[in-house]
């Protein structure tokens, strides 16, 4: 396993990956992946055996990225980081491969004394498996919101 900094190369498997967990995931295409990684201040991926297994866009407050629940978190706090999306394939789930990336988007905010991250998980439809996973790791709910014709979603952080 091994986590780096993702590459234009990458720009496939991570669109593949945003659509196979699409229905808990915005849609993204190579036109908005350019955008967004030009503005993010994270994105990387977990490789395994030479295959991109999993992926984690993340903003820093102020960021140009115009997502109504970033613009939430925006709004109420001074300094943050936003984890826009994490995606870990069907081949790679239950190895670890998310776990790391939050171990290091964490580590990322810390050196840069970033008090908090942040997330949204949905609880209408639910994701049981990532408000499980971030339960987990410490998060807590600060607010609720829809978001879209018949969902919401829990807004979640996790103070470091």
């Amino acid at each position: 396993m091994i986590l780096r900094d993702a590459v234009k190369a990458d720009g496939p498997a991570i669109l593949s990956l945003n659509e196979e967990s699409v229905h808990f995931l915005s849609p993204m295409d190579h036109a908005a992946l350019a955008k967004w990684a030009e503005a993010a201040c994270y994105l990387r991926v977990v490789e395994s055996d030479g295959q991109v297994g999993a992926f984690l866009l993340g903003f820093r407050k102020g960021a140009d990225y115009d997502s109504p629940n970033f613009l939430w978190f925006n709004d109420r706090f001074d300094d943050f980081v936003y984890v826009d999306r994490v995606v870990v394939s069907p081949l790679f789930r239950g190895q670890g491969f998310a776990d790391k990336l939050y171990d290091d988007f964490e580590a990322f905010a810390r050196a840069r004394a970033i008090p908090r991250v942040t997330c949204e998980v949905n609880v209408a439809p639910p994701n049981p498996v990532s408000l499980k996973f971030h339960a987990r790791r410490g998060f807590v709910e600060v607010g609720q919101r829809p978001y879209g014709p018949n969902k919401t979603v829990s807004l979640l952080q996790h103070i470091l």
